[in-house]
């Protein structure tokens, strides 16, 4: 005597995600978290777990700030771009002409 459960090998199942009929050893169980959540899934339906789902498992090194930071003490110069202001800049007007267009309206 092997365990509690028959072997089932010619047993069906159906998959707790689209409800489609598979033999029973096809059908696998979804593993969320590292842990298996329960569901029955064939193998279209079968996610792998996502990594997402691990939060807190690996140390995160992120830092935001800045260790001494120097504030921008003159924003006018800074925001500039050295010199060349393509709004409003009388240099830079450009015309061009490309043809002739004759409308008429009756």
């Amino acid at each position: 005597m092997t365990g509690p459960w028959a072997g089932g090998k010619h047993a069906y199942g159906f998959c707790d995600r689209c409800a489609f009929r598979y033999p029973l050893h096809e059908l696998g169980y979804e593993i969320e978290d590292k842990r298996p959540n329960g569901l029955r899934v064939c193998p279209e339906c079968f996610d792998k777990d996502h990594p997402q789902l691990q939060l807190g498992e690996f140390r995160v090194y992120d830092p935001e700030a800045l260790k001494d930071p120097r504030p921008d003490t003159n924003p006018k110069e800074s925001q500039g771009l050295f010199g060349w202001n393509p709004v409003g800049n009388p240099a830079l007007d450009i015309t061009t002409f490309v043809g002739r267009v004759n409308v008429t309206t009756s």
